[in-house]
């Protein structure tokens, strides 16, 4: 099952905002700060500690410039697994969409407990980007 976010909108270049999300070293700032804590990082790769869930990895596995950022979690940190897109498309030089996708690899019976809280991430991810300034 995968959950997708709504479609935003920011008034930054499909560019820029690809530049700026192509490196987790700038990522921090688009999670929530209040469950992050511990973040380490470099251009593909960062770990840190999520309130209640404990230590995880991201790694970025896939980009396709100012469209796509494929991000899996690093099996080495976390029982957690799931993929996330970040789709962005252009629609003019200052309007740019932006869709989050997030793929659970879960039990199926944890399925419906998850859902709501990784729906609210992809939504929250999305109103950080629409408002980011790049």
């Amino acid at each position: 099952m995968k959950i997708e976010s709504r479609i935003g909108q920011s008034a930054h270049s499909d560019r820029q905002i690809f530049k700026f999300i192509s490196s987790f070293d700038n990522f921090k700032d688009l999670l929530p700060a209040d469950k992050i804590s511990e973040w380490e990082s470099n251009v593909d790769r960062c770990s840190f500690k999520v309130d209640p869930l404990g230590r995880m990895g991201l790694l970025i596995v896939e980009q396709e410039a100012s469209k796509l950022i494929k991000i899996e979690t690093d099996p080495g940190f976390s029982s957690h697994q799931f993929t996330l897109w970040i789709q962005l498309k252009a629609i003019s030089e200052k309007d740019t969409r932006i869709k989050i996708t997030i793929e659970p690899r879960v039990n199926k019976m944890l399925l419906p407990m998850i859902k709501g809280p990784l729906q609210k991430l992809a939504n929250g991810i999305v109103d950080r980007m629409e408002t980011f300034s790049y």
